[in-house]
């Protein structure tokens, strides 16, 4: 049985699709990709059918994350039945989730940066209005929250593999 993890933003070209690259790769890295699928999802429906923000996919592929196959989309009701953990880059978004999740769902809605461990922000910034260095700091707040995540889906899947 497969873990499903969403990655949710506005649009679904910044934030969102570089949390799907990072966490893809370190999964990857720790022999967790079989167990654990991976997709990242809009509230809004800007910027459906369009691969993530050149700037998004250039600051990614510095430190070796490809992004650039990723297509945008909206959330569905069906990712809330269908996910195990519905992380949100910002309150606004959480917010959002919160008001179309059915109600026994909503467990599952979290802000992503609650796994991090050496950033004191809540959220993931939004850097699309911004300049290079909002890229940078996405990439930093969301490397290190997955490297959280990480370890909670190494748990995750030891407790399933010894049910």
């Amino acid at each position: 049985m497969k873990n499903k993890v969403l990655f949710v933003c506005m649009g679904n070209i910044c934030r969102s699709p570089t949390a799907e690259g990072i966490l893809r790769k370190m999964l990857k890295m720790h022999g967790l990709d079989k167990e654990v699928f991976v997709d990242s999802a809009g509230t809004h429906a800007y910027h459906v059918g369009k691969n993530p923000d050149p700037r998004a996919q250039a600051a990614a592929a510095k430190r070796g994350y490809d992004i650039s196959q990723i297509v945008s989309r909206q959330i569905t009701d069906d990712d809330f039945r269908k996910a195990d953990m519905i992380l949100a880059m910002d309150w606004d978004n959480m917010t959002l989730l919160q008001q179309q999740c059915p109600r026994q769902h909503q467990h599952k809605i979290q802000l992503l940066m609650r796994y991090s461990t050496e950033h004191d922000e809540a959220i993931v910034p939004d850097p699309y209005y911004g300049g290079p260095d909002g890229f940078t700091t996405v990439l930093n707040c969301i490397e290190d929250s997955c490297a959280g995540l990480i370890e909670v889906i190494r748990r995750r899947v030891t407790q399933f593999a010894a049910a």
